[in-house]
C-alpha cells in the first residue's frame, strides 16, 4: 500500500491560509480531477493507481484486501489493515458492509491498486460517526485486491436443506467442497488456523450428508474426504492438539492405508503425544514407501532422539526409585 502519500503532498503545498481561500482546490479537490465517476451521480469516484487481471470481483464474493481511509487534510488513516501480514477474507454483504466500499469492490480486479473518494451518502452519512467521522464526511479509501473467490455457488448449496442437497448433481457438491477447501487452504495459509478448521470441518460434514446411489459415487465421495481429513490433521497439530490430529489422520487412512501424508501426519500426532514407538511404525511405513523423502527421514531421526532421552530418563528413575527402596 503506498499510504496517503498523495494527499499528504498536496497538503504541504497548501498554506492554512489557501485552505480558507474559496479559490484554491482541496486536496479531495485535486484528487476529483482525475478520477473517474463509477455510478455517474458523483457519488463514488475512482483513479486506478495500478491495474489488476482477470475478471473483476463478482457480487456476493469473499475478498482479501488491504485498506487505508482518511478524512481530508489528514495525513493518517482513521482504519487500516497495513498492519496485518495476513488481513482477514471478508465477504460482501456480509463483512463489507459500507455501500462505497462494497460498489467501489465490484469494479477491481485481482492485484489492482485503487483510490476511491466517497461521498457521504455512500459512507457514513450526514451524521458520520463521532467522534472519529465528522458529519457528511467525503471519505478517500486506497484499497489493493490481493486476492478474491467467487462464492455464490457455496452460497446457495449451504442454504439448502439436507433433503435439497441430495437432490443436487453430486458434481456441484464436489465443486462447492473444492471451493469450501480452496478457502480453508486461504485461511491455513494466513495462519487462520480456527477458521481453517471450520472450513474444512463444513465441507466434511457436506459430504457425510450425502446419500450416495452407487458404489461410484461413495468412491468418489471417499476421494474428496480424504485431502479434507489431511488438511484437519495438519491444523490440529498447529494448534496444539495431537489428538484430534491422530483421529483424522487415522480416518485418512482408513481411506487409503498406504497414504505417506497420512502415516506422516500420525507421526507427526504420536510423538506430540510422546507415544514413541507408535510415531515410529508409522513413520518407518511411510519411509518404506518414500525413502528418500527429507521430511519423513528428519522426523524418524527425532522420534529416535525423544525415544532414546525418554529411555534414559526412565532408567534414571527406576535406578533412583531402586537406591532410595535400598536406602530405607
Amino acid at each position: 500500500m503506498s499510504g496517503n502519500g498523495l494527499i499528504s503532498s498536496i497538503r504541504r503545498l497548501i498554506s492554512p491560509e489557501e485552505r480558507l481561500s474559496r479559490s484554491t482546490p482541496s486536496p479531495f479537490d485535486q484528487l476529483r480531477q482525475q478520477m473517474n465517476d463509477v455510478l455517474g451521480d458523483g457519488g463514488i469516484l475512482k483513479e486506478v493507481v495500478q491495474s489488476g487481471e482477470g475478471p473483476p470481483v463478482p457480487e456476493n464474493a469473499s475478498v482479501l484486501i488491504h485498506y487505508s481511509c482518511f478524512l481530508e487534510y489528514s495525513d493518517r488513516p482513521f482504519e487500516t489493515t497495513t498492519h496485518y501480514k495476513y488481513p482477514q477474507m471478508m465477504k460482501l454483504g456480509r463483512d463489507v458492509t459500507l455501500a462505497g466500499l462494497a460498489l467501489g469492490l465490484l469494479t477491481m480486479r485481482k492485484g489492482e491498486f485503487s483510490r476511491f473518494l466517497f461521498q457521504p451518502q455512500y459512507a457514513y452519512g450526514d451524521m458520520g460517526c463521532p467522534p472519529l467521522i465528522p458529519a457528511a464526511a467525503v471519505i478517500l479509501y486506497e484499497i489493493q485486491i490481493l486476492d478474491f473467490l467467487d462464492s455464490r455457488q457455496v452460497d446457495d448449496f449451504i442454504t439448502m436443506s439436507p433433503e435439497e442437497q441430495n437432490t443436487v448433481p453430486l458434481a456441484t457438491l464436489l465443486d462447492v467442497v473444492s471451493t469450501q477447501r480452496i478457502f480453508g487452504n486461504r485461511c491455513f495459509n494466513q495462519s487462520h488456523y480456527d477458521h481453517a478448521k471450520d472450513l474444512y470441518k463444513e465441507a466434511t460434514l457436506l459430504l457425510g450428508n450425502r446419500e450416495t446411489q452407487s458404489d461410484a459415487e461413495a468412491e468418489k465421495i471417499k476421494t474428496a474426504l480424504l485431502p479434507l481429513y489431511l488438511n484437519l490433521s495438519l491444523t490440529e497439530l498447529r494448534l496444539d492438539s495431537p489428538h484430534k490430529a491422530l483421529k483424522y489422520g487415522n480416518k485418512a487412512l482408513e481411506i487409503d492405508s498406504a497414504n505417506t501424508k497420512a502415516l506422516f501426519r500420525c507421526g507427526q500426532a504420536y510423538l506430540e503425544l510422546c507415544e514413541y514407538e507408535s510415531a515410529q511404525g508409522c513413520l518407518i511405513t511411510a519411509q518404506a514407501k518414500k525413502p528418500f523423502d527429507t521430511d519423513i527421514n528428519n522426523l524418524l531421526r527425532k522420534v529416535a532422539i525423544c525415544y532414546r532421552d525418554s529411555l534414559d530418563k526412565q532408567k534414571e528413575l527406576y535406578a533412583k526409585m531402586f537406591k532410595d527402596s535400598r536406602g530405607k
